[in-house]
């Protein structure tokens, strides 16, 4: 049975008070699959910082996991976001460390006391992504397909119900590329809701989704074609 995890009415959202994005009416369930494009500067990056606490809600009824982000305290913003697995395009991986202890940083911040557990997870993490065998590497000893894989492990680490990807899929090459979105695919096939930013309309019809797009201060529903 498949759940509503954002649900936005009116909202408005300002950035250094000029307004980015006006009435946005959204509605996103567990196991979908949503894109958001549109050009640089539309307002798709904004939106994704509201869903985890990043910007403010200006106007409107904004919830994200029952959480209201209109209203949402400072310190509930951390439980929040353990709930949310967040892909950078980026990647913001620790340089200094292997693959293995990113992923342990993070399980060790959120909670995770048992050193035994922690390590079933990372190992789990990494079989989910196909990278079981490169736990022991540096970030810069990846590809950046692999880095990517590693992203997506590390924010699957606390089961979210959210996965949020920021073009993630930007610095890599098409057939790379596809890969990284044919994971993703198969984790909101699993049950997540995954949104995610791209700029390349041409994995819109391979891996099919709900998609928006932010144009005109606006957000708009693409209709099926």
């Amino acid at each position: 049975m498949t759940e509503t995890l954002i649900k936005y009415k009116d909202v408005e959202i300002h950035q250094q008070e000029l307004c980015v994005l006006e009435n946005v009416n959204l509605e996103l369930c567990s196991g979908e699959f949503a894109y958001l494009i549109g050009k640089v500067g539309s307002g798709k990056t904004t939106l994704l910082k509201t869903f985890y606490g990043e910007l403010e809600i200006a106007a409107g009824h904004a919830e994200v996991l029952e959480y209201d982000m209109k209203r949402i305290k400072r310190k509930h913003i951390p439980q929040l976001r353990r709930k949310l697995g967040i892909v950078f395009q980026d990647f913001q991986l620790l340089t200094d460390r292997s693959v293995y202890d990113n992923l342990d940083f993070v399980l060790c911040a959120t909670g995770w006391k048992h050193r035994g557990e922690r390590k079933d997870r990372i190992e789990e993490m990494l079989q989910l992504v196909g990278m079981n065998n490169k736990g022991y590497k540096l970030p810069n000893e990846l590809s950046g397909g692999e880095q990517q894989r590693i992203v997506i492990a590390r924010a699957m680490l606390n089961s979210p119900r959210i996965i949020l990807a920021d073009e993630p899929t930007g610095n890599l090459d098409v057939e790379t590329g596809r890969a990284i979105v044919s994971l993703l695919h198969q984790i909101s096939e699993k049950g997540a809701l995954v949104v995610m930013t791209t700029h390349n309309l041409q994995l819109l019809n391979e891996f099919p989704g709900k998609v928006y797009r932010c144009e005109g201060h606006r957000l708009w529903k693409v209709t099926e074609e």
